[in-house]
């Protein structure tokens, strides 16, 4: 079936909107639009509004998740930001401000993306001097965690050999405990039921006086329990907009489960959530993705508030309706696949605020529950986020990138022709089949692969969408104008698994965070079974990825998909270890500081992420909501002193 005018790329703009706000270390801080607000009723808006509110109230956890002593020093440098005594032109000064604007784009001390420690480039003897001039109080802990190279110098760390729980900083994990503990304590405390609770979810580790190992609950009354408050607070205000009966039970399980912390009743939340197909505005709000407890059980705080991009959803539907197809037609052996895909939903939505773990940083695709059974049950959620992807094209256009790593001038042309097409498109089969795609074997856990799940599940999702962004199905579908549009993405994919994505790493230091590493796993895999199809090529002193055989890359693409289907279907944590060591890890240095180098005459920065806009809600003389208005003037800065002073309940050490 045919859908003309669905492979249209990003969405135009009526008018000029400015994306780039600011640019720091290695950051750029952009503006999203949110198309279509003013076109919502009075309703939508309100619930929008509500719900945003129930978001920014979770800032702190995600600050305390990161780091124990996070809160602590946060607290203290915006004190002394605001009551700074001396003339703030001078170079300690630049240097402090820079630091905690980073601060702020960590949720913490440690970079968001590699989560190595970042050390202030100011002195601890300055820094004590001026705190003390401007009469700020601080816990003198901070400092050797401030300015201390050795200590917790790692948020989650992943390598091999070490003690994954004692040896991260994240405070996931009380004080003294270890990965063996904790794993022993999961293992005696895991649910085999055929509908498992997701034992670990929302709790802390911790050692009682009796050196014992016990739980500390994330809910109202527990730990994050002043902040949960408000986020109840704002969820019952929302209660007052549900759009329809199915929201509003969504809503209500949330509520009790943030107030009881009761895990069964986080299920019935996700399955109310999975159900709710027909309201125009959505949320995610709560302890979600486990990517940064280093054993990959407990959920950090994360949020964002939605509504539907009713034009560009036809786009993602047609993938969803399609799912069992491509479950059928995938490379993998019969028996890990899906007898019946069912569930699979599938929207593409404009963002309306971002928070916690997807603020200021955040994906550009969410693909949940993240509990198998749910998913095989009852199935899926998955969103392209496509406003996001906007302000990234948008702000990157004329950077030089392009020029400096595609190889020629047809490739090129070709990108920039297909290029965001193929990212949106790639991105709706990673969240609409990809994650969905696929079986697990009787007996197999979720946590079988370890600290190895989230790579190899990433590699999995993304390894099914390339193999499928080359088939006709999608020419057919009308969601690509053609057989050769395709060979942007696949180009991109192994280009930046392979080098560019190099930029955001350490001269030096290995791939640690699980996304990158999915990517280069792919590409150095490719790269070493290829006979001829792909290759770097030097010309002129400079690297390139050169595609010979798109046709055989795709076919690589596939036995790779294979392989990582089987790995996970079997829970196979010795093949996972030894394919993620072996491909994903290590970096050629000769290669990395090429690209370095070539990166720095571009004066690009590898990393972006946003402000939000601002909600106000205009009222009668009785308290009715009456209007919301949207504004996008604030800076970087005032929005994060602002949430600091208006939304930060919890106490500095929890």
């Amino acid at each position: 079936m045919a859908a003309v005018g669905i492979f249209c790329g990003c969405q135009k703009q009526e008018q000029a909107f400015q994306y780039n706000v600011d640019k720091f270390y290695d950051l750029e801080i952009l503006r999203f639009d949110v198309p279509e607000f003013d076109q919502l009723t009075l309703q939508q808006k309100s619930l929008i509004y509500c719900l945003s509110e129930a978001s920014l109230w979770g800032r702190d956890i995600l600050f305390d998740q990161n780091g124990r002593y996070n809160l602590r020093i946060r607290r203290a440098c915006e004190a002394l930001y605001g009551n700074y005594p001396y003339d703030k032109n001078t170079d300690d000064f630049a240097a402090f401000e820079r630091y905690l604007k980073r601060v702020w784009f960590s949720n913490g001390i440690h970079h968001h993306y590699s989560e190595d420690k970042f050390l202030p480039e100011f002195s601890q003897e300055w820094f004590v001097a001026a705190c003390e001039k401007a009469g700020v109080q601080y816990d003198e802990a901070i400092l050797p965690v401030m300015f201390d190279p050795a200590v917790m110098p790692k948020r989650t760390t992943q390598q091999d050999g070490v003690d994954l729980v004692a040896g991260s900083a994240g405070n996931y994990y009380g004080e003294g405990v270890t990965q063996a503990e904790a794993e022993a304590w999961y293992d005696a405390h895991k649910d085999n039921s055929e509908e498992p609770l997701w034992i670990g979810l929302n709790s802390q580790l911790v050692k009682n006086e009796k050196g014992e190992i016990e739980q500390r609950v994330y809910k109202v009354g527990g730990l994050y329990g002043e902040a949960l408050e408000h986020v109840v607070f704002w969820l019952k205000e929302a209660l007052k907009y549900a759009e329809n009966d199915q929201q509003r039970e969504v809503i209500e399980k949330l509520i009790s489960y943030n107030e009881t912390g009761d895990l069964k009743t986080f299920n019935e939340y996700c399955i109310a959530w999975v159900k709710d197909l027909d309201s125009r505005v959505d949320f995610v709000n709560g302890f979600t993705e486990t990517y940064s407890d280093p054993l990959g059980i407990t959920g950090t705080w994360e949020a964002m508030v939605n509504f539907k991009d009713l034009q560009a959803t036809k786009r993602a539907q047609l993938i969803s309706e399609n799912a069992q197809w491509f479950e059928d037609h995938s490379t993998t052996d019969p028996k890990y696949k899906k007898e019946e895909v069912k569930g699979v939903s599938a929207k593409v939505i404009t963002a309306a605020i971002l928070a916690g773990d997807c603020y200021p940083s955040t994906p550009i695709g969410i693909n949940l529950p993240n509990a198998n059974w749910i998913r095989k049950a009852y199935g899926s959620k998955s969103v392209t986020i496509d406003n996001l992807m906007l302000a990234y094209t948008e702000a990157a256009k004329g950077s030089g990138f392009d020029e400096e790593f595609m190889i020629d001038e047809e490739t090129r042309a070709r990108e920039e022709q297909y290029g965001a097409l193929c990212s949106n498109l790639h991105t709706d089969l990673h969240e609409c089949v990809g994650h969905g795609s696929g079986k697990l074997m009787p007996g197999v856990t979720k946590d079988a692969l370890k600290e190895h799940a989230s790579t190899i599940e990433e590699a999995r999702a993304d390894l099914f969408g390339l193999y499928y962004l080359a088939d006709p199905k999608l020419v057919e579908l009308g969601l690509l104008p053609n057989e050769e549009a395709y060979k942007a993405g696949y180009y991109e994919q192994m280009m930046n698994g392979a080098m560019t994505q190099l930029k955001r790493v350490e001269l030096g230091k290995d791939i640690e965070e699980a996304h990158m590493r999915n990517r280069q796993l792919i590409a150095n895999w490719v790269l070493a079974h290829a006979k001829g199809e792909v290759e770097i090529v030097e010309r002129e002193g400079k690297h390139y990825m050169q595609v010979n055989d798109y046709e055989g890359l795709r076919r690589l693409y596939g036995e790779l998909l294979a392989e990582i289907q089987r790995i996970t279907s079997e829970g196979d944590y010795a093949a996972a270890k030894e394919i993620v060591e072996t491909y994903a890890v290590k970096v050629n240095q000769e290669l990395h500081k090429e690209v370095l180098e070539r990166f720095s005459k571009l004066n690009i920065a590898p990393y972006k992420g946003f402000v939000n806009p601002v909600y106000t809600a205009v009222k009668d003389k009785d308290g009715n909501i009456t209007d919301v208005k949207i504004d996008f003037t604030e800076g970087y800065i005032d929005q994060h002193l602002r949430y600091s002073r208006d939304y930060s309940p919890l106490p500095s050490v929890n």
